[in-house]
Order: structure tokens, then C-alpha cells, then sequence
């Protein structure tokens, strides 16, 4: 009998081992990315003029990740505009206009997305980046694709503190709360395999 219910609490623990193997596997990773890594917003060093075609080329980013713009708000903003206007550096009719100075863009569908300073003379300097999501390509001169518009475009973008490490980007799920929730998935099955021990 007592080999019977120590087989049980075997199974019942082998289960729950199962099931936090799945819960963790089903997670999905979104991931908050600094635009510019290192540096910070604003109108590119002589150094590293292409700082911002270059950092677009290295991230790949998918639906449901996000896009941290930092700079000071005294002097500078972060505007989504059209095709059109990335290439001529039209400020006008912006689709999206950020200037907290600590902004956040959620990409929420596929699609090519267009960014420039709001400021005068910055896109011109570029400070200004295309980024790619999904199954599209950057190509700035090709005439076909076009800025997701504002049926489309990101739910609305958060403003505010936003606590930040100091990493490029940051996975949006925490490796403490998986471990706590596989904690308690493993005390409730010593509870259950103690409780069914009790009653057999």
C-alpha cells in the first residue's frame, strides 16, 4: 500500500514537473529596445553618423516589442511619419508625436515604421531611423511600401517612468516570477501528495 502511494505522489510530482515544463514554453517574449543602444536620441556624432541605419540593421524585432526613444525634452522629440516624409524630412502631419523625452512606441502589426526628430534641421542631420517588422524589407527607395497608418499603427504609446536596467533590451517576462510560480507549483504538489497519503 505504502509503495502504491509513494508511485502516486511519483506520478502526481512528474505531472506537475510537466506542466511547469509547458507553462514556461508557452511564454512569449516581447523586449523593450533603447533606440541607439548606447547613445541616446539625438542628432548623430561625426563619429557614428549612420548610427541609426546601423542599429536597425542588428535587432530584429517582432509584434509586441517596443521602442524606448530617450532624450532630453527641452531639445528634441520623436515623430512617426510616412514614407514620403522620412525621405524629404517633412515634419508636417506627423502620425504619432512623442516629446516626454522618455518615450515608448509598441509595435503592434507588421509593416515598415518611419521615425525622425520633431525638431527642425535634426532629420536633415539624420536622426532618423526605418525599422522593419515581419516580413518586409527597408528598402527607403522603394516606392511600394508604405508607414502602417493610424488604423494600424501602435496602440498608445506610455508615457512616464518606465524602470529600466541598464541593458539595450529587456526581456518582458521576469525570471523571478517563473521561478515563483514553478515554487508554488511544486509546494502545492508535496500539499496534495501529503493530503492523498492522509486520506489512503
Amino acid at each position: 500500500m505504502a509503495s502504491l502511494l509513494s508511485y502516486k505522489c511519483f506520478l502526481f510530482f512528474l505531472v506537475s514537473l510537466l506542466l511547469i515544463f509547458v507553462q514556461n514554453k508557452s511564454k512569449v517574449q516581447c523586449y523593450q529596445y533603447k533606440v541607439g543602444d548606447l547613445d541616446a536620441w539625438g542628432i548623430p556624432t561625426s563619429a557614428n553618423p549612420q548610427v541609426y541605419t546601423q542599429w536597425s540593421k542588428y535587432h530584429n524585432l517582432t509584434i509586441g516589442d517596443s521602442l524606448w526613444f530617450l532624450y532630453p525634452p527641452s531639445q528634441d522629440s520623436v515623430i512617426q511619419v510616412t514614407k514620403g516624409s522620412y525621405k524629404s524630412c517633412n515634419l508636417k502631419n506627423p502620425i504619432l508625436y512623442m516629446n516626454n523625452g522618455n518615450s515608448l512606441f509598441n509595435i503592434t502589426s507588421e509593416g515598415l515604421y518611419y521615425f525622425t526628430s520633431g525638431e527642425l534641421g535634426h532629420c536633415q542631420k539624420n536622426q532618423k531611423l526605418v525599422i522593419s517588422v515581419g516580413n518586409v524589407t527597408s528598402n527607403i527607395d522603394d516606392d511600394d511600401a508604405e508607414a502602417p497608418g493610424p488604423s494600424s499603427s501602435s496602440y498608445p504609446t506610455v508615457f512616464g517612468n518606465i524602470p529600466i536596467a541598464p541593458s539595450a533590451s529587456l526581456p518582458s517576462t521576469s525570471t523571478s516570477s517563473n521561478l515563483a510560480s514553478t515554487f508554488q507549483i511544486l509546494v502545492i504538489g508535496f500539499f496534495m501528495c501529503g493530503l492523498f497519503s492522509a486520506l489512503i
